[in-house]
């Protein structure tokens, strides 16, 4: 990662911040929360993922595909980890099943 793009992401976490100790909405839920006598602490955790964008896998007119580069249909590795994270497994993908749901 370049120090460049270090700084960008720095600054995603800064504008994050400032977002949410300037929202009026926010402060105004806090303040509603100390008048009923407690005390607030709030901790966000942002996650961000970056997935560097080939320009060989533009389309042939120059605009971009679909963007995981995959078949229509298929889940990127990413989806499936997401998927994985919320316990859903996905029918043919590293052998795996849809769970039954009935």
């Amino acid at each position: 990662m370049t120090s460049r793009l270090r700084e960008l992401i720095q600054q995603l976490g800064e504008a994050i911040h400032e977002s949410v100790i300037e929202s009026e909405q926010i402060a105004g839920v806090v303040q509603d929360i100390r008048k009923h006598g407690f005390d607030v602490l709030l901790m966000l955790e942002a996650t961000i993922g970056l997935n560097e964008v080939n320009s060989s896998k533009k389309g042939d007119d120059g605009e971009n595909g679909d963007e995981s580069g995959a078949d229509a249909g298929s889940f990127t590795q990413n989806d499936l980890h997401f998927l994985k994270s919320l316990r859903i497994s996905v029918e043919g993908e590293d052998g795996q099943t849809e769970p039954d749901t009935k």
